[in-house]
């Protein structure tokens, strides 16, 4: 028989019976049970991409079904509009105006970091610009608090033999890639588990490989050569159910940072004939002449794309189940979100698929930038008995409240004050949900911009470093999909803009992180 759960406060506990007081009696003794936190990150997942948000083409009954028990968020966004920085936004509860990685760093400065074959020699070559030593992260403190704490898929903030890797930044256990720039294959000669190199047996061919010359491209044997025996994403997945069954009897923490649906576009061969089938034929993605190759040529890249989100949907179900199986579920909190909006090169066809729901997908609007298309993204929450089965949440939030959130799931106590609002209250449908004031973003990729979301008012501010002065500015409630530039009717709004950057800029410690322009507004007092 199932023991049952009674609520009290941040956390569930469990009324258990002890031995007998002198006096010959039953004691009952309430012992804290903490529950089980699973955070699903997929990378460049648009807003539209699952069914739960409206997707069509792409099948995804098991995300879908997280959201019939759960709850769905219709105002949640990213860290940033591209990877690392919205994974350090995720892990550190800072904002882009206080978190240490701004944006995508290669730390080019170690030699050949883009030379597939230099950095397998080599693993100094491997990784990306490592956080702090002293950084605070969400492992760090659910750790404190007695939380197993693993990561499976991405990690993208710093270098083999660096301070900055997962086993250093709070995280009993790692399995995965280290480096964003070998996750450009999901056919790779190696990933790490731990703080070691764990081979497989693939001979793999270095990303941005075309086809050879005189090769066919409507020829399915012209891309044998690109599917390897070990798909990275099977293999990761067997290990997060390791850790998941290792660790089951005790509160663990769960940070799924899957390279899904990220390029290459790579998926097991089932998906790809079940979505052959019911696409039919269309164009391959191949290296023309003239145009080159981004990642990998695919003969079907629609339904490639299509298989790799139903392969983790896939995934998530057997996860589910077993947690179901073995009474954990309904202790359990998932949540499911994406790092940024959607990809739109190497093969992908966001627009086909609609990947960004109503907001527009494309270069300019999608992945790098801070448009909704860029930075909005699905979050979905399922906790059964503690969130409303079928709910839907119009809170506006962003990654940087993952963090406090987290802690008031599992009644973390820290001093550790970051940026967030926890969204607690939304969750369990208790008490009032404070509101931020506004969220933040700067990011210096693609010229350099900054976005503040003020309740329905939207502002942006592009191509800073260009020297662009013109602010964009935008009601929400009313042009969702951000077509109407009313910064001229509403220049006091505009004028916040430049308070906010005064009040939330920090100048960053990496060179490769600074806006000049903002650092003239942020010391103009």
């Amino acid at each position: 028989m199932k023991t049952p759960v009674l609520k009290f406060g941040f956390a569930i506990c469990l009324t258990l019976l002890t031995s007998c007081k002198s006096d010959g009696k039953k004691q009952d003794v309430k012992v804290e049970v903490k529950p089980n936190i699973i955070y699903i990150l997929a990378d460049d997942l648009g807003y539209g991409e699952v069914g739960a948000y409206g997707q069509t083409k792409i099948e995804t009954p098991n995300i879908d079904a997280l959201a019939t028990g759960g709850m769905l968020f219709t105002q949640h966004y990213s860290g940033a509009p591209v990877c690392a920085p919205s994974r350090s936004v995720l892990l550190t509860g800072q904002h882009l105006g206080h978190t240490p990685i701004r944006g995508n760093d290669e730390w080019r400065e170690r030699g050949e970091v883009w030379k597939y074959r230099s950095m397998l020699k080599d693993s100094t070559l491997e990784g990306q610009r490592p956080l702090p030593k002293e950084t605070v992260t969400i492992a760090k403190l659910l750790k404190k608090t007695g939380y197993k704490t693993g990561i499976v898929g991405k990690w993208g903030l710093g270098a083999p033999h660096t301070q900055s890797i997962p086993t250093k930044m709070g995280f009993d256990y790692f399995f995965g890639y280290n480096c964003q720039r070998i996750a450009h294959t999901y056919n790779p000669v190696h990933l790490y588990e731990n703080e070691k190199r764990y081979h497989l047996n693939n001979d793999t061919i270095a990303p941005n490989t075309g086809l050879s010359k005189g090769e066919d491209p409507y020829d399915l044997k012209s891309y044998e050569k690109y599917n390897q025996p070990v798909y990275s994403s099977t293999i990761s997945f067997e290990k997060l159910m390791g850790f998941v069954e290792k660790n089951k009897d005790d509160p663990f923490f769960l940070y799924w940072a899957t390279p899904i649906p990220h390029l290459p576009l790579q998926a097991p061969k089932k998906w790809v004939e079940y979505y052959v089938k019911k696409f039919g034929e269309e164009e391959p993605y191949y290296n023309k002449p003239g145009k080159g190759i981004s990642y990998f040529p695919v003969r079907y890249p629609r339904a490639t794309y299509a298989a790799m989100v139903s392969y983790l949907d896939e995934n998530i179900g057997k996860l589910v189940s077993y947690l179901k199986v073995n009474n954990l579920y309904d202790n359990t909190l998932i949540i499911f979100t994406s790092d940024n909006g959607p990809s739109y090169i190497g093969g992908t066809d966001s627009e086909w698929f609609n990947s960004g729901g109503p907001f527009d997908e494309n270069y300019g609007r999608g992945k790098g930038f801070l448009y909704e298309g860029g930075i909005r993204v699905p979050m979905i929450a399922s906790w059964p008995e503690r969130i409303k089965a079928g709910s839907r949440s119009d809170h506006i939030s962003s990654f940087y409240d993952v963090l406090p959130t987290l802690n008031d799931v599992a009644n973390v106590k820290t001093d550790f004050k970051g940026d967030g609002v926890s969204f607690y209250n939304t969750l369990i449908n208790k008490d009032k949900q404070k509101e931020h004031e506004f969220l933040y973003w700067e990011f210096p990729g693609y010229n350099g911009q900054v976005a503040v979301r003020i309740g329905k008012w939207k502002i942006i501010w592009k191509d800073i470093k260009k020297g662009n002065k013109d602010i964009e500015l935008y009601n929400l409630e009313e042009d969702e999909s951000e077509q109407n530039n009313i910064a001229e009717n509403h220049p006091e709004i505009v004028a916040r803009l430049f308070e906010i950057i005064k009040k939330e800029h920090t100048t960053p410690k990496f060179k490769k992180f600074v806006i000049n322009p903002l650092e003239e507004v942020y010391n103009t007092k």
